[in-house]
């Protein structure tokens, strides 16, 4: 069948070609001009069936892009390459049209080949007996790039077939973007998109005449025009190229002497590589829905605090869109910092943490009608059986409101109402809003969930935080544009705004305002975290050793002061503060109305040199703390007070309020044990004869 359709068109085009030519005299023109004919249709079919192979092609790295299609990251292929694929519509004009002015003007139709140009290349090399000039096309050019072989005439033949051959099978756009893709620009650079980022630290889209004819360039001679070994001859032959596009129109004549006047490039840039822990597994052409200047500086933000900490310590930093729930910036951690586990995502790693579900566990304890912002809870040393809960510095408020509690982050509060609210019930509000939290294999939620005592990951953490800014509605985060996840409610909007309006507040080392904010820290200080947000934007900073060890010092507001930077990049305007209410009292929870010492207890001996905490119960702030009439250094707002009694004896305690209400207690500090005084028994007081001990009164 084949050979018989052949047979068809040779006849025809045999018969079809005495219409160009008359008869008589210029018959044998006629079958000259049959037999070329003949011998294109040939050609054409024979060269139909000698396509080269495009398997190069697919020998591209990862290019990942960012919400509005820059470049985010880049990874290299497998031959350890930078190559990515490029369309025409991906460079700009100027770039398309001088490099098909200066290396084929008969791009649009020739078929592969241009037989003006080869008559051309063979005419000046038979009058000046060497090659003159070369007849190659785009297209000629494509299969070279595809299969780099030596220059020799079967090895053009060839060429020349195959690109015949893509002329057929693929159309001039498709062809125009092999060339863009697979066009050695230096060293192991291929292709404009790479070149285009390495050379001038642009997108492709926005090269202008002097960087397109740079890389137009590059293609004739990698190593010979290379600026950084060969300045001279590489800014020769661009500015040639440069004034060839003037001649051909591609380019206005102050457009080249603009170009002209361009340096070549120095140096190498570095290629994109932002958030690679967050994108290096995913595919090829990934659109996220991250912001690249954003995510940059929140690169730089994480990096300050880096070079100050622990070589093992690392820092994480998650920056989320209230609008869409798109991650908009993260950084993840210090990619390729072996010491800082630099490889693991650590947005993505269970975590503790802390005091961060503090604000939701009021949340729907005000939905409840458990409590309200302005409800007055105890802080004080309480016992829930064999769980004994303190507060992070060791001291306890007394009677606060609950927006005290929850701002100050106390523990004992917070464990008195996840019992009343009950932890399963807890834990299952956060499960059904699609943000559960892990539990030791076996265990079941109890108390200390309301203090961190179960995992969750940073952005489920950011999630919950987004929901609270939503009116209680949480979606989950996603990092891949276009992607919609299923809302779910985990608080009414009054209990969100109550809540919100508890968290707003100023930062306590600077930073902008209106901001509600909370921090957590885990047990054993493990975990540092600093969650906040505002109209438009939520962001998270965790700081921590991926490993698990405690956090070295006392960091346990490390992580504020980068938050407090993270939003002073961030747009937005600022939450509204509310005015506070007058308080309420809850009567099932404990209160105190006069004035109560409650700790040290009654009795209780102290131990010289030991620091003390000095607790108080009702009355009014500020307090004073006397001890043998000399006032103890504190701070007038809270109700405890740190004291060493400095020799062993007995002390007077007084402490007097406000409202000049007074109580007094007696304390007895005895000798420190050690293995000399347990040896001979001496257990003698250097200060037992001055002091006596006073009667207790209130």
């Amino acid at each position: 069948m084949i050979r018989r359709w052949s047979g068809w068109l040779v006849y025809g085009v045999a018969q079809g070609g005495a219409w160009f030519w008359p008869r008589g005299r210029y018959r044998w023109w006629r079958r000259a001009w049959r037999w070329l004919l003949i011998g294109i249709v040939v050609l054409a079919i024979t060269a139909w069936f000698m396509p080269p192979g495009i398997g190069t092609l697919a020998q591209e790295g990862r290019i990942i892009y960012d919400r509005h299609g820059h470049a985010l990251a880049m990874f290299l292929n497998k031959q350890q390459q930078w190559a990515f694929a490029t369309r025409p519509q991906e460079v700009s004009p100027v770039m398309r049209q001088m490099l098909v002015a200066i290396e084929d003007r008969h791009f649009s139709w020739d078929p592969g080949v241009d037989p003006l140009a080869i008559l051309r290349a063979v005419g000046q090399m038979a009058l000046a007996g060497h090659v003159v000039s070369g007849a190659s096309t785009i297209t000629m050019q494509v299969t070279r790039m595809l299969h780099p072989q030596p220059r020799t005439l079967p090895v053009k033949m060839l060429e020349a077939m195959q690109a015949i051959s893509l002329f057929e099978h693929h159309s001039k756009s498709a062809v125009l973007g092999m060339w863009l893709s697979l066009a050695p620009e230096g060293g192991n650079i291929e292709g404009v998109e790479a070149a285009a980022h390495a050379w001038f630290h642009q997108s492709p889209r926005t090269l202008g005449p002097a960087q397109a004819a740079f890389l137009v360039m590059m293609v004739r001679n990698p190593n010979q025009l290379n600026p950084l070994i060969h300045p001279r001859g590489a800014l020769a032959t661009r500015n040639q190229i440069l004034r060839e596009s003037r001649r051909q129109g591609v380019i206005s004549q102050a457009e080249l002497e603009r170009a002209l006047a361009t340096p070549l490039p120095h140096r190498l840039y570095p290629m994109p590589l932002l958030s690679p822990q967050a994108v290096s597994t995913l595919p090829s052409g990934t659109r996220t829905t991250l912001n690249a200047p954003m995510d940059r500086a929140i690169a730089v933000i994480a990096r300050q605090p880096l070079r100050h900490m622990e070589p093992t310590e690392s820092i994480a930093i998650v920056v989320v869109s209230l609008k869409t729930k798109g991650i908009r910036a993260v950084y993840s951690g210090d990619w390729g910092n072996a010491q800082r586990h630099g490889y693991i995502d650590m947005t993505r790693a269970i975590r503790s943490p802390g005091s961060a579900l503090k604000p939701f566990l009021y949340g729907l304890s005000f939905e409840a009608g458990l409590i309200r912002p302005t409800t007055n809870v105890a802080d004080f040393p309480s016992n829930f059986g064999a769980y004994e809960p303190n507060d992070y510095n060791d001291t306890y408020m007394g009677i606060v409101t609950a927006t005290t509690a929850l701002r100050r982050s106390l523990n004992v509060p917070a464990i008195d109402l996840i019992k009343a609210y009950g932890p399963l019930r807890f834990a299952a509000h956060l499960t059904a809003a699609g943000t559960p939290v892990i539990l030791p294999y076996g265990a079941d939620p109890a108390l200390p969930l309301a203090l961190g005592g179960a995992g969750i990951s940073m952005r489920r953490l950011v999630a919950l935080y987004a929901g609270l800014a939503n009116g209680g509605v949480v979606e989950r985060l996603h990092l891949i544009a276009g992607q919609r996840r299923r809302q779910r409610r985990l608080l009414s909007p009054h209990a969100a705004e109550e809540v919100t309006a508890v968290l707003n507040r100023p930062f306590p080392f600077g930073g902008p305002t209106g901001i509600a904010w909370k921090t957590g820290t885990s047990a054993g200080n493990r975990d540092d975290w600093a969650i906040g947000f505002n109209h438009r934007y939520a962001a998270a900073v965790w700081i921590g050793q991926p490993n698990g060890a405690a956090l070295p010092g006392d960091t346990a507001l490390a992580a504020i002061p980068i938050l407090a930077k993270v939003f002073s990049i961030l747009p937005g305007r600022a939450l509204s503060v509310h005015p506070p209410t007058r308080p309420l009292t809850l009567q099932r929870l404990p209160m105190g109305t006069l004035l109560e010492i409650a700790a040290p207890a009654p009795g209780a001996q102290l131990t010289a040199g030991e620091p003390v905490s000095i607790r108080v119960l009702g009355g009014s702030r500020p307090f004073h703390f006397l001890v043998d009439g000399r006032p103890i250094p504190s701070n007038p707002a809270l109700r405890s007070v740190r004291w060493t009694p400095s020799v062993a004896g007995f002390y007077h305690l007084s402490i007097l309020d406000a409202n000049g209400k007074l109580v007094t207690r007696a304390l007895q500090a005895v000798p420190k044990t050690n293995a000399a005084n347990v040896e001979w028994g001496s257990t003698t007081t250097a200060r037992g004869a001055v002091h006596g001990a006073g009667p207790e009164s209130s």
